[in-house]
């Protein structure tokens, strides 16, 4: 039982991550899809009930808005994974210039980067990761994953 955050800027990559590799055993919690936080809160607490591992799959900048998920999950004995994007706001706005659907308006892409919030070793997960585009910077880019150093402990 995991639950999975995803975290980052709109057209950083994520529900393509997700596709790739969670899709046939993660359920997806997105606002994008369900729209409201009562429709999310109930599916969240379904898969929580049911032991069902989940993914979700919004920008989750702050840590605020984080930690409420991993909090909710810890209580219900799921182990806790934060998947941090870290893709510049240039090559954002190049991906959702590039979607055929679903495109964001740039807006959301800087104001979300105001906002966003880089993970610490203080917030509740087990596990941290840091995701940045491999070679191709397309959409369909492949990924490149790897445990997460706090800022302070970079050199």
């Amino acid at each position: 039982m995991e639950l999975i955050v995803l975290c980052g800027i709109p057209a950083s990559g994520k529900t393509t991550f997700y596709r790739e590799r969670f899709l046939a055993t993660h359920v997806r919690i997105s606002l994008d899809l369900l729209k409201t936080r009562e429709r999310e809160d109930i599916l969240l607490h379904a898969c929580l009930a049911a032991k069902q591992p989940v993914v979700i799959d919004n920008t989750n900048a702050t840590v605020m808005q984080r930690a409420r998920y991993a909090n909710l999950a810890r209580a219900a004995g799921f182990k806790t994974i934060l998947y941090f994007f870290d893709i510049s706001t240039r090559m954002a706005v190049a991906r959702n210039a590039a979607r055929k659907e679903g495109r964001v308006p740039n807006v959301a892409i800087f104001g979300t980067q105001k906002k966003l919030q880089r993970p610490s070793a203080d917030e509740p997960f087990d596990e941290i990761y840091r995701v940045t585009a491999g070679e191709d910077d397309k959409a369909s880019a492949a990924f490149v994953v790897e445990p997460w150093q706090s800022e302070s402990s970079k050199c």
